[in-house]
């Protein structure tokens, strides 16, 4: 490296972030309660400081600086003067490196010790005291980088949503044990464009791969001590760098390449992004940047007590969207992972807590706003968790439009009814038509309910149907954490067995609900491995899993109940792009009709008779034929029937007039069975799901 200037040329305030123009990076980072910001350069193993700039101007309160002569591969932090008045909420202490809001790749890794702290741990005044060892050791640094990539071959599939089909994956999980892929590459970004990886995606029939957490985050210090690592990733460092260790390459450009080909396959990449907290935790926990920064402005905190932090999150800490600044933040970095790495969307992991306002949840908050009017973000797909554990932490539904949201009713309900719960047939048929009593307003399509089986929070699919109580020992807390429930039930035997009469009902269990799955309106979400039967071994939290408990066993796929599965959920996502009723992109209503007296949506019990309101809440009803029909382009009228048969024995099904030639498309108690043709009775077995078809001419 040339030598360094004495001091920095007054640059410009935007952007945000470190910035290569001309002959030089420009340097810039908002900061309202600084009193001065100096800019750190290092070595280029982040090793050695080499010299303290002072941003010299501070323009509308983002502090700035031009440093020529240099370019990418520069490595720096920032250190932040200023009050350091805890009770006030100000945190500022010099001594403390502190990592760039807006870096784009990261320099080494935390090393844990009592000096990244802005207090000294074991000081009696706990917070209140102040500590004064240079953290830059242990702190990770910068790197200002060159974002040039040529785009211009890519072609965004830009699926419609109402045609979505989501499977929701860990990068190295997903590839790890993957043996198709060179042992190099798997776990990594670059596998996840590997061909086989892309053939298993589009012959599954997903749409959009949705990634766990892959903005860089922290290996928390507890559970290294325990021998564990933060594997899910929900505990962000830097919004805007990729996570390191997910590279085979030395190249970000490796990401880039994985994006483009799954694009050149028609599938979209949605990801995981946690803006509501960061991984500082607590008053109590480390400066690593935002809090050293500007800790009044990026952190909520407790009113009339600004020294603690409102933890309306679980992890100690909550992001404070009603300032601005902090919004301008999230939107620059969803925005620069849109443009620069080619995303399609996101999923926001608690994303009521970005609407909350000091009042709870505010469906009209500005963050919302902001995201919906912005020309790029606004086009992208935008999906949300709608809880945190807050004050009024659950609003399912009540995000505003242009927003999906993750349905755990949805999920929750569907296994109450295969696990057979009593009186559950009303709640599931709101769920199969859309969850309308929940989505059907303000012109929202069923497509805002995110429908799923399972997540990468709780058991399996596969686990559901063998593992009535969690067993999480393996994560060193005595197997207290996790879901207590489940609504999971193990047919007779708890976990592995080799009873063929479990297993035979486990399996048609597990086919009976993906098929409702995919008959269901809304968006279907799979989880990676559901489709060829991944156990978790009963652990239903495997967060800190970095092994073989999370990793997805292929050998799974080539094993014949394995791969019967995976064959059945593939016939299932080619119905239902065969079938445009089961996508339907309006909601489906009694009395709404296609023509020739024929509902839209029709719901009868097993003697092909409408349901009594004392049907619907029978609590022993265990049987629902639910019909949806569409007048195609030609005329026809086509209707697509879903029986269900949650009880413990066979069931005939009297199928309601009109007399018609049927089909049967599917049954979830034959996986083998090919499509046939009946009339008007079919018997689907014990635990049963099947899907029938008919069309009626033309008048």
């Amino acid at each position: 490296m040339s030598s360094l200037p004495d001091r920095l040329d007054a640059g410009s305030p935007y952007p945000l972030g470190a910035t290569c123009v001309g002959e030089g990076v420009n340097f810039a980072v908002f900061s309202a309660n600084a009193e001065k910001i100096e800019l750190c350069i290092f070595d280029a193993a982040g090793k050695r400081e080499l010299t303290r700039l002072e941003l010299p101007e501070c323009t509308d309160e983002v502090w700035h600086g031009f440093l020529p002569d240099v370019g990418p591969g520069l490595v720096y932090g920032y250190r932040a003067h200023g009050p350091y008045a805890p009770e006030h909420g100000h945190r500022f202490n010099p001594n403390k490196l502190l990592l760039d809001p807006y870096a784009r790749k990261l320099v080494g890794q935390i090393k844990w010790n009592d000096a990244l702290h802005g207090y000294k741990v074991r000081d009696k005044r706990e917070d209140l005291s102040f500590d004064k060892r240079d953290s830059a050791p242990a702190m990770p640094k910068a790197m200002v980088v060159d974002d040039h990539f040529d785009w211009s071959g890519d072609r965004k599939p830009n699926t419609p949503w109402s045609e979505t089909v989501v499977y929701e994956a860990h990068v190295k999980g997903l590839t790890k044990l993957f043996e198709l892929v060179p042992p190099q590459e798997r776990g990594t970004y670059k596998a996840l464009g590997h061909p086989k990886v892309i053939e298993h995606l589009k012959k599954l029939g997903v749409t959009a791969l949705e990634l766990l957490p892959i903005q860089a985050f922290t290996q928390d210090r507890f559970l290294q001590e325990k021998g564990l690592r933060n594997y899910w990733g929900y505990n962000t460092l830097a919004f805007f760098a990729p996570e390191p260790s997910y590279f085979a390459t030395d190249s970000q450009d490796e990401l880039r390449r994985a994006v483009r080909k799954l694009h050149a396959a028609g599938i979209e990449v949605i990801l995981d992004v946690v803006y509501n907290h960061t991984c500082e935790g607590s008053e109590k926990g480390p400066t690593l940047s935002w809090r050293g920064l500007d800790n009044a402005t990026y952190y909520r905190a407790v009113k009339d007590n600004a020294r603690y932090s409102i933890n309306d999150t679980g992890t100690g800490n909550t992001i404070n969207t009603d300032k601005a600044r902090v919004i301008q933040m999230i939107t620059d970095s969803l925005r620069y992972w849109a443009t620069s790495f080619g995303i399609d969307g996101f999923r926001f992991d608690l994303g009521l807590t970005l609407g909350r306002t000091e009042n709870g949840f505010d469906p009209g908050h500005a963050f919302f706003d902001v995201l919906r009017q912005d020309p790029i973000l606004g086009r992208l797909k935008l999906s949300t968790e709608p809880w945190d554990i807050g004050p009024g932490g659950y609003q399912l539904g009540n995000f505003p439009p242009g927003f999906a949201e993750w349905n755990d009713k949805y999920r929750d309900t569907v296994r109450k009814f295969w696990r057979g719960d009593p009186s559950q047939r009303g709640d599931l048929a709101a769920r199969l038509s859309g969850s309308g009593d929940l989505f059907d307003r303000r012109a929202r399509r069923p497509w805002a309910t995110v429908n799923l089986l399972a997540a990468h929070d709780g058991f399996t699919l596969a686990d559901t149907v063998a593992y009535e109580e969690r067993h999480n020992e393996a994560n060193k807390e005595d197997n207290r954490d996790g879901h207590s429930e489940n609504y999971s039930r193990n047919w007779g035997a708890e976990g592995e067995t080799e009873d063929a009469g479990i297993l035979k009902t486990r399996g048609d269990v597990q086919r009976s609900m993906l098929t409702t799955l995919f008959a269901s309106l809304g968006t279907p979400m799979l989880v990676a491995g559901d489709e060829f039967g991944r156990s978790q071994g009963g652990n239903n939290n495997a967060y800190c899993h970095d092994d073989e408990i999370s990793w997805l066993d292929w050998s799974k796929k080539e094993k014949p109940e394995g791969k019967s599965l995976y064959d059945f959920t593939c016939r299932l996502t080619e119905l239902r792009r065969r079938f445009p009723v089961l996508r339907a992109k309006s909601f489906l209503y009694d009395g709404d009709s296609p023509g020739q007296g024929i509902g839209a949506i029709e719901w009868w019990d097993e003697r092909g008779e409408s349901l009594s309101s004392d049907d619907w809440n029978n609590p022993e009803g265990r049987a629902l034929l639910m019909r949806r029909a569409i007048r195609l382009d030609s005329g026809e009228i086509e209707a697509v029937s879903l029986l269900l048969n949650g009880s413990d024995d066979p069931i005939t099904f009297h199928l309601p007039p009109p007399h018609a030639t049927r089909t049967v498309l599917i049954d979830s108690t034959k996986p083998d069975q090919g499509e046939t043709a009946f009339e008007d009775e079919y018997e689907l077995g014990a635990h049963g799901a099947a899907l029938i078809c008919w069309k009626v001419e033309a008048e």
